[in-house]
């Protein structure tokens, strides 16, 4: 899951049966509504942008080349490139491996500006596609300023399981099942979750997550010193 937004209060409203997201679409959709004008490129536009000024602004403040970026986070330099121009369709593993790269949580490269009210409907926002497992994570709210919590929705397919690495030393995650069923593996233990169930483990061990239902849909909450 910057300029992480003041806001620490998103709504979540499940719709009913969650869709699953489109085989090898990474919608990278603004937060918000498009409008009317610009449609669904106009939306998609917004969020790329903030992207890639949100990579030059934490490269350059880092004091980094593209090339010693893209070495510390084991991409291609024309990857970084790209994605610092606002092209591109990043899976949220490069995106992870940028933001540990440059010293920053996932949301000070993605999150809205802050707004009065911050209301996201089920299939918007910013969804970042897993490149190895039928699973996308959006960005619902970033921590505010002294804090260092974010919320991610998450949806994930039957398939190959998400094998997330640990995060930095004492990081928390909150998971919430909304929608079918999620198998967690964190620290040796492993758990079902069903629809309305909670739990609570150590985020900076690797942790595994697995489905066997089409259309799982959970919120996560990371908490980080």
């Amino acid at each position: 899951m910057g300029p992480a937004p003041e806001s620490a209060d998103t709504a979540y409203r499940s719709g009913g049966t969650a869709e699953a997201l489109p085989a090898g679409t990474a919608h990278c959709v603004a937060a918000g509504v498009p409008d009317a004008s610009g449609g669904e490129a106009a939306g998609a536009a917004a969020p790329m942008s903030r992207l890639a000024a949100a990579l030059r602004r934490e490269r350059e403040r880092m004091g980094l080349s593209l090339s010693e970026t893209a070495k510390r986070a084991g991409v291609g330099k024309s990857t970084l490139s790209q994605l610092e121009n606002g092209n591109g369709n990043p899976s949220i593993e490069t995106l992870w491996a940028l933001a540990t790269a440059l010293g920053v949580q996932l949301s000070r490269l993605i999150a809205p500006a802050r707004e009065p009210l911050s209301v996201i409907r089920l299939g918007e926002g910013i969804a970042l596609p897993s490149s190895a497992s039928e699973y996308s994570a959006t960005l619902l709210t970033a921590c505010p300023p002294g804090a260092r919590r974010d919320v991610f929705q998450i949806r994930m397919e039957p398939g190959a399981p998400r094998e997330a690495q640990p995060h930095p030393p004492g990081t928390v995650e909150h998971l919430i099942v909304c929608a079918g069923s999620l198998t967690l593996t964190a620290d040796g233990d492993t758990v079902t979750l069903f629809a309305g169930d909670y739990a609570r483990h150590a985020g900076d061990v690797p942790h595994t997550y697995s489905t066997a239902e089409p259309g799982t849909v959970m919120l996560t909450i990371v908490e980080s010193q």
